[in-house]
């Protein structure tokens, strides 16, 4: 499932006239970044869901070959994250799933993040497992007024989370990808809910996990991030780009 019906509020001027799904970084929309690390990591079908600009982003998906894509319209009211997941579960299958946003792209070092979670994954043990990355090494995330990052999240030694109290600084970010199971949305609200209330009532529960990963990590949800972001991917040798696969 790749959640793309967001209005991109932030990233305006650069989606008055276009979805954010297909702002262009390092000369590849942000939509495709996301598709090609799940089709990395053997993804075959995606659920797009669409909402603002829909029959741009549909054009534009229908030219890709893999993975194929369904699209999960929300062209009448978009419902957000949990929302968005509900509606999609006739689409969806059997759970558990892959769930990605769009805006948080990254250069690997090493072994592959995608990789790293779906070997974590214990459905007897959790519900979602989220990929994580270290606050400190991460680029454009900025969730305090003033705009310091100081992370989302703390994880036990069994890789279990726990989300900050106010006024603590976490050592992990949420950085937008998560494998989950589809019931956790199913009994959700009619209409429009956040993934976040779903995520502290597990996290009370013990059966929310979280998998950090090395790599470069970088929040584009601004065209502030946007200008980073390609700095960064210019700044990478030949191929470089390439390799890290967006």
């Amino acid at each position: 499932m790749v959640l793309a019906a967001g209005l991109g509020v932030r990233m305006r001027p650069l989606t008055n006239d276009g979805p954010k799904a297909l702002v262009v970084l390092a000369g590849k929309t942000l939509i495709d970044h996301a598709l090609d690390r799940l089709v990395d990591a053997g993804v075959e079908t995606a659920v797009v869901n669409v909402h603002a600009f829909a029959d741009q982003l549909e054009a534009h998906l229908a030219k890709r070959k893999t993975p194929r894509i369904l699209i999960s319209d929300e062209r009448a009211e978009a419902l957000e994250t949990g929302g968005g997941l509900k509606k999609a579960i006739p689409l969806l299958g059997e759970s558990p799933v892959w769930v990605c946003n769009i805006d948080a792209p990254w250069i690997e070092h090493g072994a592959s993040a995608l990789d790293a979670v779906a070997g974590a994954f214990d459905p007897e043990r959790m519900d979602v497992c989220l990929l994580l990355a270290p606050t400190a090494e991460s680029i454009g995330f900025r969730n305090t007024a003033d705009g310091a990052n100081t992370g989302d999240v703390f994880r036990d030694a069994d890789g279990r989370i726990r989300f900050k109290a106010p006024g603590e600084a976490a050592p992990f970010l949420y950085v937008g990808f998560q494998i989950t199971k589809l019931d956790v949305v199913a009994d959700g609200p009619e209409g429009p809910f956040g993934l976040l209330p779903v995520w502290r009532t597990l996290s009370a529960r013990g059966r929310i996990f979280g998998v950090p990963s090395p790599g470069l990590w970088m929040h584009v949800g601004t065209p502030e991030g946007l200008e980073a972001a390609e700095a960064i991917y210019a700044s990478l040798p030949a191929g470089g780009a390439k390799a890290g696969r967006g």
